[in-house]
């Protein structure tokens, strides 16, 4: 049986609007988060649609088992990523037309790509998670602890989520497909993917969100492109737009850090790699104890300061 948990979230995103700078202090980071939540929307649709269709063909009752949990986990961070863009499309009502144009590019893969390639795709990309999202939360007290309470403890559930479930979808994919050579094969594609989306979803913040509010350009994330456009502005005789300056969201970080986030991402993609083996982040099994513990995970950086304030006030009683 799996050992997977689906844990019922809610971000109180409907009690005060949703700000697009959530991190003031990191720009480039606030912009880079909002797009994974609009991605996460469209992949975590098409996962649903691929489990459904590979479930006929899981005939181990335990994979089978880690296949459901796995979905309903993703079904949950779907759930409340729409909530986070709902309370952005709210404040930016042009971001309804970026939302389907990012899952209008996933819904094309479930219509247009054999199952082996979804399930493929799915297992590429969750491989990357463990080491990227490790960096991430790693520097949590940077990238997350300074910003609006509600997307940081969505980020920070999601993130370590998929650090829990990260073996799924790659015993999911060798189930099913039982070729680990494949999924190397249409790695570059599954990113070119990913990436095309998340273009997508940068370029309608570019397009919607002043710049007064996002202070940046949110092509900042794709580094050779955002120095590419950079240049263009400078010549003369060009139309590159000015959307605002770029940043990297990740500039404070130690490169040797970096480095080993790129090379696990790497390791990740080739046939025999078993991301049960991957170095975790500490603050993922914090995260899960104070989860056991009853402690208020949607409200992460906060709800100890209302405990703090709490027990203050009963000692002067």
């Amino acid at each position: 049986m799996t050992d997977l948990i689906v844990r019922k979230m809610r971000f109180a995103f409907a009690e005060s609007p949703v700000p697009f700078l959530w991190n003031e202090a990191n720009p480039a980071f606030a912009s880079m988060a909002n797009a994974v939540s609009f991605l996460a929307v469209a992949f975590e649709k098409m996962i649903g649609a691929m489990i459904t269709e590979a479930m006929p063909l899981i005939t181990d009752p335990e994979v089978a088992a880690e296949a459901d949990a796995f979905t309903r986990q993703e079904g949950q961070h779907s759930m409340a990523h729409r909530q986070h863009v709902k309370g952005l499309i709210k404040s930016y009502p042009g971001l309804k037309e970026t939302l389907d144009d990012v899952i209008g590019a996933f819904d094309d893969l479930t219509a247009n790509t054999p199952l082996k390639y979804r399930l493929a795709y799915t297992a590429d990309l969750e491989a990357t998670f463990t080491p990227v999202f490790k960096l991430m939360l790693d520097h949590d007290d940077t990238l997350f602890a300074p910003g609006d309470d509600r997307v940081a403890s969505l980020f920070l559930w999601h993130f370590v989520e998929e650090v829990e479930h990260r073996s799924s979808a790659l015993i999911i994919y060798n189930a099913v497909v039982e070729d680990p050579w494949y999924r190397m094969r249409v790695a570059p594609s599954v990113f070119k993917h990913v990436w095309a989306a998340l273009r997508v979803a940068c370029e309608g913040f570019n397009k919607h969100v002043p710049l007064s509010e996002r202070q940046i350009d949110a092509l900042s994330m794709f580094g050779m492109q955002a120095r590419k456009k950079s240049l263009l502005q400078k010549l003369p005789f060009t139309k590159a737009p000015y959307d605002g300056p770029f940043e990297n969201a990740f500039r404070h970080m130690p490169v040797r850090e970096m480095l080993t986030a790129l090379t696990g991402v790497v390791r990740s993609q080739i046939p025999g790699h078993d991301p049960a083996h991957e170095n975790l982040p500490a603050l993922a099994q914090e995260w899960f104890d104070r989860y056991d513990e009853g402690y208020e995970v949607t409200r992460w950086y906060t709800a100890g300061n209302k405990v703090d304030a709490m027990t203050k006030d009963s000692t002067h009683v």
